[in-house]
């Protein structure tokens, strides 16, 4: 569940270094660096900032030169580390001071993957659910057995401190903080552009089985059926019977296919159409219940903020003018 918290800056500061991942990297330029003048002015501003002096190497045989060093990071308020030179790695001293100065200021402080090790190193993930890719789990849990580590999540939102576990966790990190920040409505234009899902769920599992093929095509016609009908009362029995499974099997395969439990994944569709309808303001909050599924505005009410810490209504206000006046609602 993302925990409230506001931004001091819409400034972007992601780190390189020598060894960049380039991946992880390209994944904070796509989605926090290219300009997109359709979402108003407050998008964010993306500054490349160098943990050393250049030119520095980076994953794929390329060379990388940063428009700024380490006081980039003062005025951020987000920083990315997008992975890094090894688990084994320690981050160097004016790094891990410039990280802590972010932190101690507001900033928000991101990781991708290996990315975990630099702030755990600087302190920051103490205490703290935190995840990383499942390769370096038993590295970093014996390194820092203060962190709460989270094994099988696609990653972990903290309110000012986020981790991914792999490099493509960070996709889904990174538009669930354009979800955070700008609401549904835009982070799924950003997914359109990014030709991606508009959205994973972050407690889904790293990876999950796969149904064999006639069970799979049976589970994507029901998810597909209850999207379609989120007002309807569904139930496992129901939902066993429609795929031709025992009421055990059905929650196993679910579960495989998903990374989620029926009524879990169910709550989670419900919340993003309820989303996209409080965006629009144009319903009164027992209609937006009425058609997201949650039937009442206390069970819509009581959803939100177990989920997402606001009340309808609150969101509303904040994310249905940031979407009137991006033009996209």
């Amino acid at each position: 569940m993302p925990k409230p918290f506001s931004p001091p800056s819409p400034k972007v500061a992601v780190l390189v270094y020598d060894g960049l991942c380039t991946f992880e990297y390209g994944i904070a330029v796509e989605v926090f660096g290219l300009p997109r003048p359709e979402l108003g002015p407050g998008w964010y501003r993306l500054a490349t900032c160098a943990v050393e002096p250049g030119p520095m190497r980076a994953c794929g045989g390329l060379r990388v030169e940063a428009d700024h060093g380490l006081e980039g990071l003062d005025d951020a308020g987000l920083v990315i580390v997008p992975g890094w030179k090894g688990p084994d790695v320690l981050p160097p001293a004016p790094l891990v001071e410039a990280l802590r100065r972010a932190h101690a200021r507001g900033a928000r402080l991101m990781s991708i993957c290996s990315g975990v090790f630099v702030l755990a190193a600087a302190g920051l993930l103490a205490g703290r659910r935190a995840t990383t890719h499942w390769r370096y789990a038993e590295r970093l849990t014996a390194a820092y057995p203060d962190i709460v580590f989270d094994p099988d999540v696609l990653y972990v939102d903290e309110g000012q401190v986020l981790t991914s576990a792999g490099s493509a966790a960070g996709l889904d990190l990174a538009l669930h903080l354009v979800r955070r920040d700008h609401g549904p409505k835009i982070a799924n234009h950003v997914a359109r552009r990014l030709v991606l899902p508009a959205h994973r769920n972050g407690g889904q599992r790293q990876y999950v089985e796969r149904p064999v093929a006639s069970e799979r095509s049976r589970l994507s016609e029901l998810l597909d059926a209850m999207r379609g009908r989120l007002d309807h009362p569904w139930t496992i029995g129901e939902l066993a019977r429609r795929a031709a499974m025992s009421e055990r099997t059905f929650n196993r395969r679910f579960i495989e296919a998903t990374g989620s439990a029926p009524g879990a994944w169910l709550a989670s569709v419900r919340i993003d159409r309820a989303r996209e309808l409080l965006e629009a303001g144009d319903l009164s909050i027992e209609d937006v219940a009425r058609r997201s599924g949650f039937g009442s505005p206390a069970t819509l009410r009581h959803h939100f903020r177990r989920q997402l810490g606001v009340s309808p209504t609150d969101y509303r206000d904040r994310f249905g003018l940031q979407a009137r006046a991006a033009g996209l609602a």
